[in-house]
């Protein structure tokens, strides 16, 4: 039977992910990449079950967890850049991710978006590195690093982010639930107190790498302030999502037509002050802004 009225879906759910990863920012490929190192992983350890292998979790720690030995990392060093991609439990996927959404969407709105996958990948590095010299040096850990257990999750990567968005707008206020409106200084602060106040309670690992990202995301802020950015070459190379062209003022010939010299001062003029409003948000958050410079943002097509 023909129906006249048939639905099309202009491509499958497949597509429509590798169009997006494709298109997408920065932000978005982090967060697919590491849902779906999480589906693998956890298919094989369903597969692994189901065979009668119950060892296949503490096989994927052993290949792609950081550990705390040196030997070992000569051996795999895959492992420091494979530890802040892996996650073996939902939750723990799912707190990364929200936390790498909330504030890499902050970090994309004012940082150079692309500079978001080399501070997760620094940030994850760093934590890595804090993580060994920690384990091999202090003496609360003498000789731990020979059975200490392996670090994986994005936890210091995310704090890296976290920490650079916190350390380059300390001013800017985020809506906490039951709580209001709290400075990302003030969310810095705390977070860095629970995680030194955590390491003797379980997990030492996991906070000191923590703090390593946390350390790298305040360098790179003060860094990015002074014009250095380290993270050009950890950027990924896909293809740019679509822009809208910008609007070009056309003037007719007359008494009014302004020379291209005017024409350049007037809008130089006007990023200029668009820029002093910016600033603005990042000291005292939109709600500070007056009628007249909400629409001078909103001219400029800004967010």
């Amino acid at each position: 039977m023909n129906y006249p009225y048939e639905t099309r879906f202009p491509e499958s759910i497949w597509e429509g992910i590798k169009r997006s990863f494709k298109q997408g920012s920065a932000l978005t490929r982090l967060i697919y990449i590491n849902i779906g190192v999480y589906l693998v992983l956890a298919l094989l350890q369903a597969f692994a079950w189901l065979a009668g292998d119950a060892g296949m979790e503490q096989m994927l720690l052993q290949w792609l967890g950081l550990p705390g030995e040196p030997r070992l990392l000569v051996s795999a060093p895959w492992t420091l850049v494979s530890y802040m991609f892996t996650h073996l439990g939902f939750i723990h996927l799912l707190f990364n991710m929200l936390w790498l959404y909330w504030f890499g969407s902050i970090f994309m709105n004012h940082l150079p978006g692309k500079g978001l996958t080399g501070v997760y990948l620094l940030g994850g590095i760093c934590g890595a590195v804090v993580y060994l010299l920690a384990y091999n040096l202090l003496p609360a850990f003498a000789g731990a690093y020979h059975h200490s257990p392996r670090v994986i999750g994005a936890s210091g990567a995310v704090m890296a982010v976290v920490f650079t968005v916190c350390t380059y707008l300390p001013r800017h206020q985020v809506y906490i639930l039951l709580i209001g409106p709290v400075k990302l200084i003030y969310l810095a602060l705390f977070t860095v107190i629970v995680d030194v106040i955590s390491i003797p309670q379980g997990n030492a690992g996991g906070h000191i790498a923590h703090l390593g990202g946390a350390l790298f995301g305040c360098l790179f802020s003060l860094a990015i302030r002074r014009g250095l950015d380290v993270t050009r070459w950890f950027r990924f190379r896909g293809k740019r999502p679509r822009r809208a062209r910008k609007m070009r003022v056309k003037y007719q010939k007359k008494a009014s037509e302004m020379s291209d010299w005017e024409y350049n001062a007037e809008r130089k003029k006007r990023d200029a002050r668009v820029n002093e409003v910016l600033d603005k948000i990042s000291r005292s958050g939109y709600d500070s802004l007056t009628k007249e410079e909400r629409e001078v943002l909103f001219k400029s097509g800004r967010p």
